[in-house]
């Protein structure tokens, strides 16, 4: 592991740990390694592949497939939010209270939009039986051609 990771203070690791086990996951090595990689630079989207190359820069010695595994994990626990933009690409969102997204599809980057900033209106009778869980708003942006 990185120096970062081995170097974090006892009341961070706490933190981490208390984090994991208050949503009832098993503070692992490698669970605190990406726990650490997620949440050490505030809210952000990142996928897979992008948490995994991370990882192996800190010298976290996980598959791609651990960390998918993991992100569902915190997903399921609540940790993070998966934002999905199309069928090949999702993002998971440490930030995981309600809020939409600008999608910019040049670079591939997520943007929050503030829960505040959009409004969703005139939704359609539900489904008898149903309620709603949550909207989520993707807005696709691309750069103004003159």
């Amino acid at each position: 592991m990185n120096d970062r990771v081995c170097a974090m203070m006892p009341s961070e690791i706490s933190d981490l740990e208390m984090k994991l086990r208050d949503a009832q996951l098993r503070p692992t090595k490698q669970r605190l390694a990406l726990a650490e990689l997620l949440y050490s630079r505030g809210n952000r989207h990142i996928t897979a592949e992008r948490l995994h190359s991370e990882a192996m820069e800190a010298g976290v010695a996980i598959s791609l497939a651990t960390i998918y595994n993991n992100l569902h994990q915190f997903t399921t626990a609540g940790l993070l939010r998966e934002v999905v933009v199309d069928s090949s690409r999702s993002y998971f969102d440490t930030n995981v209270e309600p809020h939409h997204h600008f999608f910019h599809e040049e670079t591939g980057s997520l943007e929050d939009i503030d829960k505040s900033d959009l409004t969703v209106a005139n939704i359609p009778a539900l489904p008898e039986g149903t309620e709603i869980s949550s909207v989520d708003v993707i807005v696709r942006v691309n750069s103004r051609r003159n």
